[in-house]
């Protein structure tokens, strides 16, 4: 296997970690990450879809069965009526923080066979790369643009 194979099995053994960990939750892996990035505050949805690589036919679909279950809700912005969104119910916030809290302590068990040194390296790259990756999300208080 070439690197481009390892890279894509590696991606595998973290997508199916994960898919465990939101089963647990009753929560598919979309539903789950929704609940992780609307946890702390109101998302645009806009913004959300192109973060999380959505489009936002996909994003509002996920949002319906996310808010069919009360863990979502919907609201206009403060700032600029026409600009939805998208924040976590009381519930949705707590098995949101639930889910990342299970997240950050059992995803890391995927390199529990390799050295010390190695996961200090595997710690250091994957910093490195969501450091350098454009998934950040403005915040709620950032302005609003129409």
């Amino acid at each position: 296997m070439d690197y481009g194979d390892k890279l894509f099995w590696l991606s595998v053994v973290m997508q199916l970690k994960y898919a465990q960990i939101c089963a647990e939750f009753d929560l598919t892996p979309s539903q789950a990450t929704l609940l992780c990035a609307v946890r702390n505050e109101p998302r645009q949805m806009a913004d959300l879809a192109a973060s999380l690589g959505m489009t936002k036919n996909a994003l509002s679909q996920l949002v319906d069965r996310t808010a069919r279950r009360e863990l979502v809700g919907r609201a206009s912005s403060a700032q600029v009526r026409r600009v939805v969104m998208l924040r976590a119910t009381p519930t949705g916030k707590g098995l949101g923080e639930a889910v990342y809290a299970q997240v950050a302590k059992r995803l890391p068990e995927i390199a529990r066979s390799l050295g010390a040194g190695d996961q200090r390296d595997l710690e250091r790259v994957a910093t490195a790369i969501v450091d350098t990756s454009d998934l950040s999300l403005p915040t709620s208080n950032q302005p609003i643009t129409p």
